[in-house]
This record gives C-alpha cells, sequence and structure tokens, in this order.
C-alpha cells in the first residue's frame, strides 16, 4: 500500500549511524534472496539463477553484456559482496538499502547510479503499490537491486530470450533505458485505472453523492499527491540521464531517452488534470448537498404550511363562543365534519404548494 509520508520510513532507524554504514530501512522479509543473470550480445545468450552471490561476479568483465537482477535487498551481507566486487561507493550502498529514496541518478566514473520507483496497481485491494528499483549501470553491465520478487520487466527478458527488438544489438545503456522505460508506461496503466475510478466517483455524484464518496474523493486526492511526489524528481533524473555527457550514454541512445522525458511530462500532466477534476468533485459534493438541503427545506415548508392552516382552524373551532355559533352543542356530526373538512384543506395546500414549487426552481 502506498503511503503518504514513505520518504520518512526508516528515518528513525538511521539516527545516529555515520555516513556510508549499510543498514537496511525496509520491511523484513523472510524469503531468500533470489540472483538472476542474463549474459547476452547479439548472437550468444546464457541465462542462470545464481545459487550463491559469487556466481556473478565472473561475469563483471565479460565483453558481452549482462543484467544482474536481484530481488530481495534484505540480506546486508551480499549487497556488501556485489557492492565490493563492483567497486561501489559505501554511500550507494546505504542509497540502495534505504528504500525511502527519491528517484534520482548519480554520475561517476565507471558507472552510472540511478533510483526509480516501480508502480503497480493492486486491483483487490484497489490501491497503487510502491517499490524501490535501484539500477548500476556499467560499461557492459547492468545490476537491478529489488525489494521483493515480482517487477514489470518480464517483457524485456523475453525479448531478450527471443532476440526481438534492439535490446541484444545496443550496450547496457539501452538496457537500463528500456527498464526505465517498462516502468514509465506501467504510470500509464495506473492513470487508467484511476480514470475507471473517476468514473465511478463522478457517477456515484450526480446519482447518489454519500459520506462515502467523500472519503473516495480523499483517497484520490492522496492518490495524485504520491504520484507527485513521485514523477517530479523522476523527471529530473531522466532529464539529468539525457544532459549528464556521461561516455556510458551512447549518441543513440539519447534520442530514447529524449522520448522516455517527454512520456513522464505526459504523465505528469494527466496526474495534474486529475488533480483539478478531484478538487472539482469536492465542489460538485458540497453543491449536491446543499441542493439536497434545499430541496428537505421546500419539502418541510409546504408540511409545515398544510398543517398551520387546519391548525388555525382547529384553534378558532376549540373556542367555546364559535362552538355554540355553529351548533356543535346540538350538532354532534358537525365535530367530525369539521375535522374532515380541515383534512381535506391541509392536503389541498400541500399539494397545491408542491405544484408551485416547480415554478421556484
Amino acid at each position: 500500500m502506498f503511503e503518504m509520508f514513505d520518504f520518512l520510513k526508516g528515518m528513525s532507524s538511521r539516527k545516529g549511524l555515520p555516513p556510508g554504514t549499510v543498514k537496511y530501512t525496509g520491511e523484513t522479509v523472510a524469503k531468500k534472496v533470489r540472483i538472476r543473470i542474463m549474459d547476452f550480445d547479439e548472437n550468444n545468450f546464457v541465462e542462470k539463477e545464481a545459487q550463491e552471490v559469487e556466481e556473478c561476479f565472473a561475469f563483471k568483465d565479460t565483453p558481452s553484456n549482462t543484467w544482474i537482477n536481484i530481488d530481495g535487498i534484505h540480506d546486508v551481507n551480499i549487497i556488501e559482496k556485489i557492492g565490493r566486487h563492483f567497486d561501489m561507493h559505501p554511500l550507494i550502498l546505504e542509497d540502495i538499502l534505504n528504500t525511502s529514496q527519491r528517484p534520482k541518478y548519480e554520475d561517476f566514473d565507471n558507472y552510472i547510479f540511478m533510483v526509480v520507483k516501480m508502480l503497480t496497481y493492486n486491483t483487490k485491494k484497489d490501491e497503487i503499490a510502491s517499490e524501490q528499483i535501484s539500477i548500476i549501470m556499467g560499461g557492459d553491465c547492468v545490476i537491478t537491486f529489488q525489494e521483493t520478487e515480482g517487477d514489470v520487466f518480464d517483457v524485456i527478458r523475453e525479448r531478450i530470450r527471443t532476440g526481438r527488438g534492439r535490446v541484444r544489438k545496443m550496450g547496457s545503456d539501452y538496457l537500463a533505458y528500456v527498464l526505465l522505460d517498462a516502468m514509465i508506461d506501467n504510470y500509464f496503466l495506473i492513470l487508467e485505472k484511476i480514470g475507471e475510478k473517476i468514473e465511478d466517483i463522478e457517477e456515484e455524484l450526480l446519482v447518489n453523492p454519500t459520506p462515502n464518496t467523500l472519503r473516495k474523493i480523499h483517497h484520490l486526492k492522496r492518490e495524485m499527491i504520491f504520484l507527485r511526489k513521485i514523477l517530479w524528481p523522476t523527471r529530473d533524473m531522466i532529464s539529468g540521464l539525457e544532459r549528464c555527457g556521461s561516455a556510458l550514454i551512447k549518441d543513440t541512445t539519447d534520442i530514447y531517452l529524449r522520448d522516455l522525458y517527454e512520456n513522464v511530462i505526459h504523465v505528469i500532466d494527466s496526474i495534474e488534470a486529475i488533480r483539478d477534476i478531484s478538487a472539482g468533485m469536492i465542489d460538485i459534493y458540497l453543491s449536491s448537498l446543499s441542493n439536497r438541503l434545499n430541496v428537505l427545506m421546500k419539502h418541510l415548508n409546504a408540511l409545515v404550511i398544510a398543517v398551520a392552516i387546519p391548525s388555525f382552524f382547529a384553534g378558532v373551532g376549540g373556542m367555546s363562543e364559535f362552538s355554540d355559533m355553529v351548533g356543535f352543542t346540538n350538532w354532534p356530526v358537525a365535530y367530525f365534519f369539521f375535522v374532515f373538512v380541515m383534512i381535506v384543506i391541509g392536503i389541498i395546500t400541500y399539494f397545491a404548494i408542491k405544484h408551485l414549487e416547480k415554478y421556484w426552481k
């Protein structure tokens, strides 16, 4: 489940620790760390699942491209071993294990470090799930670190296995791009789900708004704030990658990064539009409540008037002088006749007012 204050998660556990301290700040996961390796070039392909972390060390200096994917970062020893072998700075290891990082990139001499948020939509719980993905892109190697198993990269793995597309013909920079592209494309699926939710809320607003409708609108606004908090730094990260001038990013990949930047801008524009729509929904909800209150007051006023007129006659008829004058004491049926007349007058008055209501709107 997404958390509005996710950026504060784990902060207290790092209090007093020196910079570069490797400490996992996410939720404890009991599953074993899974390490998957895909080594490939245009003509060759090898895929294996490492049982020990040392098995991936041999792929550091291979001439082919290598993608090492690590599912689960709760085992600090494994992360430290990978960091030492691939010459990662201690601060990078700290950022990998600190799952409350904002999207960013850092350019080192021999690798580029990126942090991205992978978003998925949990249909059963009707909520957005967020997971931090850390990417290390070297000359011929890309290492991805995920909090848990399960991602949006299966289509990329299938492309690598079958040799479809450009990924096996290009370098590690293009592989890093397609990983980013897969996560950004999934943002559009999130927006589609939110669009369906907006349609349901709007229909509910027009038909029968309830306090639960207001809660849904409030939840929607929180989701938009959450997405905005992720997308703006993601935009800055991709813009920085496009302009950093690193030798690790070839000129042939720049055009793809520009297209990725435009996609992020599109998502941001959609989020801003949804924020405006959600603000308008609250106005519609308040207007609907006001209109329902006005209708209720009209009915109450009609009822009061319909009761007031017979009450006036009842008060007059209840006086002893009036009773003697009309002969209530000498004519027993007159009492029941008088009550019947008052009821008829009340009914006629009520429906007359109801008929006139259409001229008051």
